[in-house]
C-alpha cells in the first residue's frame, strides 16, 4: 500500500501544484481554460491517437470486459438514481447525480497515470473504459435531460448526440488511431516522434489543469457531494470488480485496470455538462472537489487491493 501510494504521490503533487497556482491567482481562470484546451485538443489527443494507432481494435475489444463494466456502472447508476428520487429530486438532477457516481476522470487523470503505474498493457483496457464512458454515458445523460425537458423522446436527439461525439477530440483521436491501425501501416517515424513529444505534455498539463480548475470550486451541499464521492470512489470499483471477477470472468490483468479506472474521482466533464444544461452545477463541483481530494488515498487502495489478484 505504501509503495503504491508513493508511486501515485507525484501525480497528485502536480494536481496540488496546479491548485496552489490557481488558488493564489498565479494562474488565472483564463489561463486555466487555455491550458485545459491545449491538453484536451492537442496533447491528450496526440497521446490517444498514438496509443490507438499502435493497437488493434479487434485485439483489445472484449465483450465480457464491456459487459462487466456496464453492469457495474449500471448498478451504481441505478442506486444513485434511487437515492436522488428518495430525496425528491427531479429526473434531470437524479441523472446528473448518477453521472457523478460512475464517470471518472479517465481522460485527464486515468490515461496518463494508470499507463505509468500499471504498465503499457493497461493502454487497451483504459482506452476501452474511456470509450464506453464517452459514447454510452455521455449519450445517456443527453437523452435523459433532453427527453425530460421536452416531455417526449424525438429522433432529433440522435442528431445532437452524433454532433456531440464528432466534436469530442478524444473520440475523434481514438477513432482515427484505430482507423490508421486497421490499414496495417506503421506510423511514420517523424510523425510518431512528433506525437510522442506532444503527447508527453498531456500528463503534466492535464494534472496541473485539474488542480488549477479545482481552485475555482467551492464545497457546497457537502452531504450530497460526500455521498456521490463515496459512490464513485468505493461503490463503483467494488461493483465493477465484482462484475469483472465473479460474474463475467474478465482477464485478470484487464480487470485490474478496470477496477483502478473505476476508482478515479468524478470527471471534470460532468461539471461541464451540469453547467451546459443548468442542472446542479454546485453539487457536481463539490463532488469533483471532494472525490479528487479523497482519491489520493482511494486510488492507491484500489490498486493495492487488486495487486494480489
Amino acid at each position: 500500500m505504501i509503495e503504491v501510494f508513493l508511486k501515485t504521490l507525484p501525480f497528485f503533487g502536480l494536481i496540488g501544484l496546479g491548485y496552489w497556482a490557481g488558488r493564489t491567482g498565479f494562474f488565472s481562470a483564463e489561463a486555466t481554460a487555455y491550458l485545459t484546451k491545449f491538453v484536451f485538443y492537442f496533447a491528450l489527443s496526440a497521446m490517444l491517437f498514438r496509443f490507438s494507432a499502435n493497437l488493434s481494435l479487434a485485439e483489445i475489444f472484449d465483450w465480457r470486459f464491456v459487459a462487466a463494466y456496464l453492469w457495474g456502472c449500471g448498478v451504481v447508476y441505478a442506486l444513485a438514481l434511487a437515492v436522488a428520487f428518495a430525496r425528491g429530486r427531479p429526473v434531470t438532477e437524479a441523472a446528473m447525480e448518477g453521472q457523478c457516481a460512475v464517470i471518472g476522470n479517465t481522460g485527464f487523470l486515468g490515461v496518463p497515470m494508470l499507463v505509468v503505474l500499471l504498465g503499457p498493457e493497461a493502454v487497451g483496457p483504459v482506452i476501452l473504459v474511456l470509450a464506453v464512458d464517452l459514447v454510452v454515458f455521455s449519450s445517456l445523460i443527453t437523452i435523459v435531460i433532453t427527453a425530460a425537458r421536452e416531455g417526449r423522446f424525438t429522433p432529433a436527439i440522435f442528431g445532437t448526440l452524433g454532433m456531440g461525439l464528432l466534436r469530442n477530440p478524444m473520440i475523434v483521436s481514438m477513432s482515427l488511431g484505430f482507423a490508421w491501425s486497421a490499414t496495417g501501416f506503421a506510423v511514420p517515424g517523424p510523425a510518431n516522434e512528433f506525437l510522442a513529444i506532444l503527447g508527453a505534455a498531456a500528463t503534466p498539463g492535464a494534472l496541473f489543469a485539474i488542480g488549477a480548475s479545482l481552485a475555482t470550486k467551492a464545497a457546497d451541499r457537502v452531504t450530497v457531494a460526500a455521498w456521490l464521492s463515496a459512490a464513485k470512489l468505493v461503490l463503483h470499483p467494488v461493483a465493477v470488480g465484482f462484475a469483472a471477477l465473479v460474474l463475467f470472468h474478465v482477464d485478470t490483468q484487464a480487470a485490474v485496470v478496470m477496477i483502478a479506472a473505476a476508482s478515479l474521482p468524478v470527471a471534470g466533464n460532468v461539471y461541464m455538462l451540469a453547467q451546459h444544461y443548468g442542472v446542479a452545477p454546485q453539487r457536481v463541483s463539490s463532488a469533483i472537489l471532494i472525490s479528487t481530494a479523497l482519491s489520493i488515498v482511494t486510488i492507491p487502495l484500489a490498486i493495492a487491493w487488486t495487486a494480489g489478484l
